[in-house]
């Protein structure tokens, strides 16, 4: 990262709330400590019921970015619906001669899936809000390490094996119930040896239930390495008998390996993962 850098800051799924505007403020502050000048796209705030502008809008905003030689990566800060609506107008040969990265999370797992699947390139799986959340001085910490060359405090996260011992493949997946909207169609990225992470902010056990056989009717769970298991936040939160891993175990193999993190997902402490990138989990593995 050099000094100095421009990012731009897109919004392709659902518009910011007036109310939100005081983040947008606050990471405005934060990336500029950073040395980093941020660059807003014209469609951020809510303008039309949950749009920020037309989905051709929102598309043509990336797609200025991926354009614009001055601007070092795009940090996507919008989450909720309505992001696999760029898709059709997104000009992946542009993307695919970038050396630029895409950065989002949640609903942008559409995005980050996509490029994957018609670029081969990779995308972060992060919220660069998450700056400005509950644990805004802890990921203040990571990044600024990131920024200086220490990608471990921001990429590596601890886990643990509920079934197997190793598991390596290339990433994908992300959000459950956003990486499915891609099923069926050209953007749905290639399962076979994989890794599939899956997390999810809402979602009960019938909800998160459901997602798993659709995951299983499409074969994803015959085809993949591994799956490594984010946070399900609100599952989590609620008083559930049966756990996630509970529910998957109803629909995978008993000779797949799973593993578990609390540090990927829609957390406020969560760390950024690469999708479409290698990864490696051994046995045992515990951040000092």
């Amino acid at each position: 990262m050099s000094e100095g850098m421009r990012v731009g800051i897109s919004a392709c799924s659902n518009g910011h709330l007036k109310e939100w505007e005081y983040q947008i403020d606050e990471l405005t502050a934060v990336l500029k400590g950073f040395e980093i000048e941020p660059v807003f796209a014209p469609h951020i705030l809510v303008t039309t019921d949950e749009f920020s502008g037309t989905d051709e809008e929102r598309a043509a905003d990336l797609m200025r970015f991926y354009e614009d030689d001055s601007i070092e990566a795009i940090y996507d800060i919008s989450g909720g619906d309505l992001a696999n609506g760029v898709l059709k107008y997104i000009d992946f040969d542009v993307i695919a001669n970038s050396r630029k990265r895409f950065w989002g999370y949640s609903d942008l797992t559409t995005v980050i899936n996509a490029i994957y699947a018609m670029t081969g390139k990779s995308s972060v799986l992060y919220q660069v809000k998450n700056m400005v959340y509950s644990e805004a001085d802890l990921q203040k910490k990571r990044f600024a390490d990131y920024l200086s060359g220490n990608k471990e405090s921001l990429f590596d996260f601890n886990y643990e094996f509920l079934h197997g011992n190793h598991m390596e493949g290339i990433v994908v997946g992300g959000n459950i119930r956003c990486l499915l909207k891609l099923a069926g169609t050209k953007y749905w990225p290639d399962m076979n040896g994989k890794i599939i992470l899956l997390e999810s902010l809402g979602g009960g056990s019938g909800q998160v239930a459901t997602l798993f056989t659709q995951l299983e009717h499409i074969g994803v769970f015959e085809q993949v390495s591994g799956v490594l298991l984010g946070t399900f936040t609100n599952y989590e939160k609620a008083d559930l008998e049966l756990s996630v891993y509970d529910l998957l175990k109803m629909h995978v193999s008993s000779s797949l390996p799973v593993a578990t993190t609390t540090e990927i997902g829609h957390g406020h402490n969560s760390k950024a993962i690469e999708i479409g990138e290698k990864l490696e989990l051994p046995r045992i593995h515990h951040l000092s």
